[in-house]
């Protein structure tokens, strides 16, 4: 097992005017499950094949426990991949696949079948492993390149996506059992996804990168509770948070007519007179004084509903969270108010948070 430390790590594509990932600075703990999470061409996927060696790094470090890995070669790295098309030989069995690796480093074939019956057990694959790819599902497919990454016995696992072809319900059905097989190698883990509920459920940390810069590293709960900036704000959460202009006032934040107090430690923290409030869409208050809102769309859920809002003045759908099975209809007339310590408090200027 390794620490996974990258040190002002810069790659550059030629032909582009910025940098795929710019001046990364990120420590990953012994053991630690870190989730890579981003829009796409945010640089996730390059940050993780400049772990695995499959990019170079043209500015900064890249350490693998004590060894400074920026320059070594892919094989000296003792990283195993898990990719997302799985990347399986057709030609082979399950057993055979999942040994493929330890029979180039010709392991005597004893030891090879034991560490493969270990796999297959540990990944309830024992009854396929007779069987060629092309007879199994989609999941067992992933489970099989799961598999072969874990008889590696390496000090680090990269996961690039290895999810996105599964359908919705094993998808979901697939991450709780990559994570609870992550807790129980206790293997340094770096996962890529552009899904960010995957990245909220799995990861023990999440690292949220924009345009190849690290936004914000934090646990879910900090991402979901204190986002650092809007964009985190807007990318974290689903439904996401509703972003919302406000001019400073005598009486604290204006928005849709109505003022909502922010701490005087908040108004010396802005730069200008005009702030973005956010708010999640459970932090709303349904009140007989708030923002004249109309609902355009409602979404039943069953233990939830979401009611999409027009607010006059703002151009997006406002939404807002309430108890499922409500007699809510589109074209209600509603009022908006936002909890007060649900609020959360940017920067128009810069789109920093403030502090409370």
């Amino acid at each position: 097992m390794a620490t996974v430390s990258f040190k002002g790590t810069t790659r550059y594509y030629a032909g582009v005017d910025r940098p795929a990932v710019d001046r990364l600075d990120l420590e990953v703990a012994d053991g630690e499950f870190l989730v890579l999470v981003g829009p796409s061409g945010c640089g996730k996927s390059t940050t993780l094949r400049m772990l695995a060696g499959l990019e170079g790094v043209d500015e900064g470090q890249l350490w693998i426990g004590d060894r400074d890995a920026t320059n070594l070669p892919p094989k000296d790295r003792d990283i195993a991949m898990v990719f997302q098309n799985y990347a399986l030989y057709p030609h082979m069995t399950v057993a055979e696949n999942i040994g493929f690796h330890l029979k180039i480093q010709k392991m005597p074939k004893a030891e090879r079948t034991e560490r493969v019956l270990a796999a297959a057990k540990l990944l309830d694959l024992e009854k396929y492993l007779d069987r060629k790819p092309a007879k199994l599902s989609g999941g067992q497919r992933q489970r099989v390149a799961m598999g072969r990454a874990i008889v590696r016995r390496p000090q680090v696992f990269c996961m690039d996506e290895p999810l996105s072809n599964l359908d919705a319900k094993l998808r979901v059905q697939t991450r709780t059992q990559i994570a609870s097989l992550q807790r129980e190698l206790g293997v340094t883990t770096i996962y890529v996804t552009h899904d960010q509920v995957e990245a909220m459920t799995m990861g023990d940390r999440v690292a949220v990168l924009k345009d190849g810069q690290l936004q914000q590293c934090d646990t879910p709960v900090g991402l979901f509770a204190r986002p650092a900036n809007v964009f985190v704000a807007g990318f974290i959460g689903s439904p996401a948070m509703n972003l919302l202009p406000a001019k400073m006032t005598a009486e604290g934040a204006s928005f849709g007519g109505i003022e909502v107090g922010i701490t005087p430690a908040q108004r010396r923290a802005l730069t200008t007179g005009e702030a973005v409030l956010g708010v999640r869409p459970e932090g709303w208050l349904i009140t007989d004084q708030g923002v004249p809102a109309t609902v355009d769309v409602v979404e039943e859920l069953g233990s939830d509903q979401y009611l999409y809002c027009t607010v006059e003045g703002h151009p997006e759908l406002i939404t807002v969270r309430t108890q499922g099975l409500s007699k809510r209809q589109r074209g209600d007339l509603i009022q908006l108010r936002p909890q007060q310590d649900a609020l959360h408090v940017f920067d128009a200027a810069t789109g920093v948070r403030v502090a409370e």
